[in-house]
């Protein structure tokens, strides 16, 4: 069936105006055109509906023998003079006003951030995305002027420090936590340059890279962000980051957060000097003979969540200091890590009798007969299975174990972000080759990153969903006898409840 239009009332009494088309007994809505409130913006709309089914249709009769057109409504012809996603795009410029990023007065700066994150894509598409959206956007050239503003006047400190306020509003935190770690970005380029090297690659690739080091609160806000070789050692970059930190939020009370990654004595002696508290996470295999003396002691029974705490030196020489460490069982993870314990005996020993073909794995050994496995490492590995441990250097009155633990929980934070600027934000493939415009675009990612945390805990949906819903709620403005008419499409239930989530919609 060809298409036609259709009008349904809808749940606040609007007249909602569609084309349609149905095949098979299915109806499937081709466009929404709006929702009138008036008389005079139904006719509108049914004009403008009329002129979309007949755009481009030629003539099917001789002149003299063509049927009599439909009439017109009364006043003259409508046209739309504008359609645009007036919605969307207010919602997103008004959390980028209300964290403060208008402080830039930069509004092709703004349109920038806004558009990766409706549709991240290359700095010279994101103007047909603004134009699809209907919106007056900055020509290519002002993009350009902007990105060396960006860099220039330093945009990322601009915008760390407004994050920054945003998440310290209400008054100074007893303890400010911050949690941080490391991801790569990978370049399709043969030849490395001073920034994009190949290094250490945990997507296991061979290409020119660059690291990049995220710092962010417990709920996953970004706070600040660095760019570094891509042949820098994983270890060497977290303490550049937390002292430019402090150095620029005149931070002295500040727990630190990281994976197992950053565990170097050196590392924790530099954070400790520098006035920081620390949560690192400890090396597994060290929980057996950590534990092994609470255990003569209080027998080896263990319950569920049960934390035990040890001391352990670290460093050498004038470095050595005694750490506490905080060692945490879960039955649950104590499943996992058996059932992942088993299938690797079993590759193992496939390895080992010469059924599978010969890897690295690490519980295959060479002797005199040949390859076997390693059943000491075995038993080693099985006896730490269902522990986790955390070095700190907080004092159990101000931190007790449990509460250590769930700090470290929070990590997984900085995870979600680093997906959500690598997935939804798609921060990469970068197309840029110096390094002030890769520093520019991740500025740009790092402020949309801000944004899109900041609207998913209003909302409670994700950004992807956020973007899914608003988008196709467009603004129609209509031109008829003069006059114009403005008809928003009304908001359906989800939608609406993501307007009446935010301030001020």
């Amino acid at each position: 069936m060809s298409p036609f239009v259709r009008k349904v009332r809808t749940a606040s009494g609007a007249m909602a105006v569609q084309i349609v088309e149905k095949k098979a007994g299915q109806r499937r809505i081709l466009e929404h055109l709006g929702s009138a409130h008036t008389e005079a913006e139904l006719v509108a709309l049914l004009a403008v509906a009329d002129r979309k089914l007949h755009e481009g249709q030629g003539q099917l009769f001789e002149a003299d023998k063509a049927p009599t057109a439909a009439p017109r409504p009364s006043g003259g012809a409508a046209v739309v003079t504008a359609n645009r996603s007036e919605l969307l795009w207010t919602v997103l410029a008004d959390a980028y006003d209300r964290l403060g990023f208008d402080a830039l007065e930069d509004e092709a700066f703004k349109a920038l951030v806004l558009a990766r994150i409706i549709e991240p894509v290359s700095k010279l598409d994101t103007i047909r995305v603004i134009d699809e959206l209907g919106i007056v956007g900055p020509h290519l050239s002002t993009i350009k002027r902007s990105l060396a503003r960006c860099v220039g006047r330093d945009y990322r400190a601009l915008v760390a420090g407004a994050c920054w306020a945003h998440v310290s509003a209400g008054g100074a935190k007893p303890v400010a936590m911050v949690l941080y770690d490391l991801t790569t970005l990978y370049f399709e380029v043969e030849n490395e340059d001073k920034l994009r090297k190949v290094g250490m690659s945990k997507e296991r690739r061979v290409d020119p890279q660059i690291t990049v080091g995220l710092l962010v609160d417990p709920s996953g806000f970004p706070l600040d962000v660095h760019v570094f070789e891509g042949n820098k050692a994983e270890t060497t970059t977290l303490i550049p980051v937390i002292t430019a930190f402090q150095a620029r939020h005149q931070v002295s009370d500040l727990v630190v957060v990281a994976d197992a990654g950053m565990l170097s004595a050196a590392n924790l002696n530099a954070l400790e000097d520098a006035g920081f508290s620390f949560i690192v996470a400890a090396r597994q295999s060290k929980a057996p003979a950590e534990l092994e003396d609470h255990f003569e002691a209080h027998g080896n029974y263990l319950a569920d969540d049960a934390t035990f705490e040890v001391t352990r030196p670290m460093g050498a020489g004038k470095d050595r200091r005694e750490r506490r460490v905080v060692w945490h069982y879960s039955a649950a993870r104590a499943r996992r890590d058996q059932q992942t314990l088993n299938k690797q005996i079993e590759r193992a020993e496939n390895i080992a009798a010469g059924k599978a073909p010969i890897g690295k794995h690490r519980f295959v050994k060479l002797a005199d007969s040949g390859r076997d496995v390693d059943w000491v490492l075995v038993e080693r590995v099985r006896a730490a299975a269902g522990f986790k441990g955390y070095v700190a250097n907080l004092d159990p009155t101000t931190m007790a174990g449990p509460a250590v633990v769930a700090a470290y929980r929070d990590l997984w934070q900085v995870e979600q972000s680093f997906r959500m600027a690598k997935s939804d934000l798609k921060a990469r493939p970068i197309f840029h080759r110096t390094r002030d415009a890769i520093e520019a675009h991740l500025t740009i990612v790092f402020t949309a990153l801000a944004l899109a945390r900041h609207l998913q805990t209003l909302t409670g949906i994700s950004i992807k969903k956020l973007v899914q819903t608003l988008r196709p709620l467009r603004t129609v403005t209509i031109t008829i006898a003069g006059q114009q008419i403005t008809a928003p499409t009304q908001p359906g239930p989800e939608a609406q409840a993501i307007l009446d989530a935010l301030p001020g919609h």
